[in-house]
This record gives structure tokens, sequence and C-alpha cells, in this order.
């Protein structure tokens, strides 16, 4: 038996077109850098690619550059959510810097290629030397 949820996304565009730019995000990150086959650039990214993070330059040469450098790297998303042509992705991080860090990413995807992105960058903190307890994903 269909639950509304079920009947909701299979009759709203919108929700699919989320749906499936998630999924892109998704096989895209995982491909890319935890596979390491940077051939997953030309399958999921496009040019004009925008980069918002500013340690990175705009354009697709960087991530080709970047993922094969990567050593022991994890990718742990922990909540990814979907609006519209936009996907973010809360992730535990290993092998991108030095320590453990906790990063936030938000994709912009346009006919199905991701095209821009921004993230926002902390190193992890253990809850235990947190003031408030709490874990950071």
């Amino acid at each position: 038996m269909d639950t509304p949820t079920d009947r909701e996304t299979a009759t709203d565009p919108a929700r699919d077109l989320e749906r499936r730019n998630t999924e892109t995000v998704l096989r895209a990150m995982r491909e890319l850098f935890v596979e390491g086959d940077v051939s997953a650039v030309d399958r999921y990214w496009a040019e004009p690619y925008v980069q918002h993070n500013p340690s990175m330059p705009d354009g697709l040469d960087t991530l080709r550059a970047v993922a094969p450098t990567l050593s022991g790297f994890v990718w742990e998303p922990r909540r990814i959510a979907a609006q519209g042509d936009l996907v973010f992705t809360h992730s535990h991080v290993l092998g991108w810097a030095e320590k453990p860090v906790v990063i936030v990413d938000v994709f912009r995807l346009a006919q199905g290629r991701i095209v821009e992105h921004w993230d926002v960058v902390q190193e992890q903190v253990d809850p235990a030397d947190s003031v408030n307890g709490n874990p950071m994903v």
C-alpha cells in the first residue's frame, strides 16, 4: 500500500528532480573522491564550474588534479538534503586535511550535472572536548 509520501514523490516533478540530483551527487563524490576515478568528473560535473571555496579555482581541472592525491580519503555523509537544484551534505571526512574534518557541502546542479559548489570545513572536535558535549556529526 502506498503511503502519502510515496504517492507525493511519484507525482511531484520537483521531488523527483531533488531525488535524482541527490543520487548524482552521492555517486559523483563516491566515484571521484573515495574510489579515485577521475573520469567521474566528465560524467557528473560540467563547465562552467563555479567553486566558492576560497582556496580552489573555478573549473574542473582542479578536481582532476586533487582527487588522485588524496591518500586514505574517507567521505561519510551523515545528513543529506535537497531543495530545488541544490543538494546539501553534512559529512565526516578523513584525508582531506591533516586531522579529521566535518564538511558541509552545497552543490548546485543544472541538467543533471554539478556546476557550482560551496563548502564549510571544520576540524572535528571530540564531544568530550566541546563546551556542549555534542558530536559535530
